[in-house]
């Protein structure tokens, strides 16, 4: 199969339903890219000139945080917002501190959520989040105390709908005990499988798995490795088939690939195009596990 007959139509990855009522198409979009480690990027129109691509491609969800720029990342989504398709939905997450391109500090406590919260929807030119997600638990705050500040923006209206990043599946079921999360957002990938557990949970109980980081890297897929020869044999990139290889691994999955690149995101995207047989799906994972 060549690349040339991939179209790269987000459509085709499927959807998926978060809490019963927000229905997205399963191939999503990383924002992270967008701004780099720090600050600015160089290329604002480049930025800009993506966001808006991201309709046409039929890519309907976006996953940003407060802390990527810091804040950057938000106001460019945000003043694209007016160019989006209705039905574009984009997810914030908030609780994680960045003091520097390398340097991450979680913040449980319920008066910076608070905070958190308002200034997202601010930056991010909204009324309302679809889904917030606590970026990270902070291990000094109990996170029944995190999750109710949450709670309270969900009753009033500003959020609709919770989830948690980076969790096992005993943090989950102590969160779900103060609120209902709909999705989770882990690193998952072809090489790093380490929250299968997780994964697996989600698909039990109906919650969505937004897998971030989702093309392996590093040995597995140099070039020569063994994805790499995988995706010669079916003619398609490395990057494509560990993103076809999500969305064959579970219904659960939501990948989100980030890029600063349209044509780079047109590849990504055409992976949810890419079908591969359960059998040749088996032959893959049998020689390259």
């Amino acid at each position: 199969m060549s690349t040339k007959t991939l179209k790269p139509d987000a459509a085709a990855s499927g959807t998926i339903t978060l809490g019963g009522d927000l229905t997205i198409h399963r191939m999503g979009f990383g924002a992270m890219r967008l701004t780099g480690d720090w600050g600015a990027p160089e290329g604002l129109a480049s930025a800009n000139r993506l966001l808006r691509h991201l309709g046409k491609l039929g890519i309907n969800f976006i996953d940003t945080a407060d802390c990527y720029g810091p804040e950057i990342n938000e106001l460019i989504i945000g003043e694209a917002l007016p160019h989006f398709p209705k039905d574009m939905i984009v997810s914030t997450k908030g609780g994680l501190i960045r003091g520097g391109p390398q340097w991450f500090q979680s913040d449980g406590r319920p008066e910076y959520l608070r905070q958190c919260v308002e200034l997202s929807l601010r930056r991010l030119r909204v009324d309302h989040f679809d889904l917030y997600q606590l970026h990270r638990i902070d291990k000094k705050v109990p996170v029944e105390d995190t999750l109710r500040a949450l709670k309270e923006f969900q009753k009033a209206g500003k959020i609709r709908h919770i989830g948690l990043s980076e969790v096992s599946v005993a943090e989950i079921e102590q969160a779900q005990k103060v609120v209902p999360i709909v999705s989770v957002q882990n690193r998952y990938n072809f090489g790093d499988r380490k929250s299968d557990d997780v994964l697996n949970y989600c698909e039990k109980h109906g919650l969505g798995f937004i897998a971030w980081f989702p093309m392996a890297s590093g040995e597995l897929t140099k070039p020569g490795g063994k994805l790499d020869q995988a995706a010669q044999s079916h003619g398609v990139t490395v990057g494509q088939l560990a993103l076809a290889w999500l969305l064959h691994r579970s219904p659960a999955i939501i990948p989100i690939p980030g890029t600063s690149s349209i044509a780079h995101l047109e590849e990504n995207t055409a992976a949810s195009s890419l079908r591969l047989t359960d059998d040749e799906w088996k032959e893959i994972e049998k020689a390259y596990n």
